[in-house]
């Protein structure tokens, strides 16, 4: 005999479908992110910086609250671990040194509207 209220108290799962657009499917390259905060969100601005040219175009802004803010960072680093141990560790160049266009976790932002913050770029 099957027990109806033990099967009707587990947690039913449901399966999110993501559409994805032709303009979104095909990507926007970035090769520096600002990224600042408040209390209350983190802002990341996606760029490219041309060599030679002194001003770079915010291409995409993302706005999330800090508890998805690190869901997506402990994302991110999970996928890296996944990547390095099938293809190898990346190596990121002069990385400890500061680089005009590197990551970093200090210093003044100048995006404007970015709500100042701390950046990474």
């Amino acid at each position: 005999m099957t027990d109806t209220n033990q099967e009707s108290q587990q947690p039913v799962t449901q399966q999110l479908q993501i559409e994805l657009g032709a303009t979104e499917a095909e990507g926007i390259y970035s090769n520096l992110a600002i990224i600042t905060h408040s209390p209350a969100e983190f802002i990341i601005d996606f760029t490219r910086v041309t060599p030679g040219v002194p001003r770079a175009r915010v291409h995409s802004r993302i706005i999330m609250t800090p508890q998805h803010f690190k869901m997506l960072l402990n994302a991110m680093k999970e996928n890296m671990e996944r990547f390095e141990s099938q293809y190898g560790q990346v190596r990121v160049d002069g990385q400890g040194e500061e680089h005009p266009f590197g990551f970093r976790t200090s210093g003044p932002v100048n995006v404007p509207g970015s709500g100042g913050g701390n950046k990474v770029h």
